[in-house]
């Protein structure tokens, strides 16, 4: 398989795996509306009973929805930037643009190191109200981590593309 097939598959992957993260971006902020609602309901009515899990519950599915955002920002390229010269284009933005890239790869390379540690620590470890495995909570660092190794890496592709004269995509 040459280069540009391969390209061609990464950039597909990369693409349906963008699409995946947005749904599950959209299910997990409609989730979370769930126990928050039964939290607030349940603090000022008393038909309803002050259940305990909706506090974790809230917590998982916040966290999850924070690190999934980042996913998409990056791959979207909104997120860890700071657009201080706006007027630049071509090859000074594609410089820049790489600058920054190397940064996003060194916060998700510690993302992932560091992620795939903070998972093995929860793996037998159970919440205390809920009992629910915290591996399921601290298993989203290495995934942000891997996810934003992929899709930096694409977007500092194209820029070394562009920089080099040539289009990326």
């Amino acid at each position: 398989m040459n280069i540009s097939a391969r390209r061609g598959l990464f950039r597909r992957l990369t693409f349906v795996t963008a699409r995946v993260l947005d749904v599950l971006l959209v299910l997990t902020v409609a989730l979370l509306v769930i126990p928050v609602s039964l939290q607030i309901f349940a603090r000022f009515t008393e038909w309803l009973p002050r259940y305990i899990w909706t506090e974790e519950a809230a917590r998982f599915l916040l966290v999850w929805m924070v690190m999934i955002g980042s996913m998409v920002a990056v791959r979207e390229g909104s997120h860890f930037t700071v657009d201080l010269f706006p007027s630049l284009g071509g090859r000074a933005k594609a410089a820049l643009d790489i600058l920054s890239g190397l940064f996003v790869l060194v916060f998700a390379a510690i993302f992932l190191w560091y992620g795939i540690e903070f998972t093995d620590f929860a793996w037998f470890r159970i919440s205390e109200l809920a009992e629910l495995p915290l591996w399921t909570i601290h298993i989203a660092w290495p995934i942000t981590g891997l996810v934003w190794l992929a899709f930096a890496g694409e977007r500092i592709w194209d820029d070394a593309a562009t920089l080099m004269g040539r289009d990326g995509r």
